[in-house]
């Protein structure tokens, strides 16, 4: 069986933080948590994220009035410390994410299948107010 072929869809941003402090934000359950939600009125109730190729990560994603929720997960396929990370979603679509210092901080750059549900706009700004969630709460004092 093979998959159809997904449109990739790209995203970034620059985060005024140290390399390992922006690592560590975006990879560490208690902080996955604090922002990886796409606007103030959803929110992260959970994350499981065991660290290491071959593992299955689980991120909770729930509006807070309960209305309604998703779990987030896949599998990780690459993973290099402080660099890159690779996952697979559970719908088989791949994500790619580089960490690349820089003068200001970190650049995070995220290029993932888009799927065939939504328009591919509404999926890349959902994608970027994610990533700018992560953006504002690791650049807060």
């Amino acid at each position: 069986m093979s998959l159809p072929p997904y449109t990739k869809i790209h995203i970034q941003t620059s985060v005024g933080v140290k390399l390992e402090k922006a690592w560590a934000y975006y990879t560490e359950a208690k902080h996955i948590t604090q922002w990886n939600f796409a606007s103030p009125d959803w929110c992260c109730p959970s994350a499981s994220n065991p660290l290491e190729v071959g593992e299955s990560f689980n991120w909770r994603m729930e509006a807070k009035d309960g209305s309604v929720g998703f779990d987030f997960e896949g599998k990780y396929t690459e993973l290099v410390y402080l660099k890159k990370i690779a996952y697979v979603l559970a719908d088989l679509r791949e994500v790619h994410i580089t960490f690349t210092p820089s003068a200001k901080g970190t650049s995070v750059a995220i290029d993932f299948d888009a799927e065939n549900e939504n328009p591919l706009a509404l999926q890349k700004s959902g994608w970027q107010s994610i990533l700018d969630q992560y953006k504002s709460y690791a650049e807060a004092p």
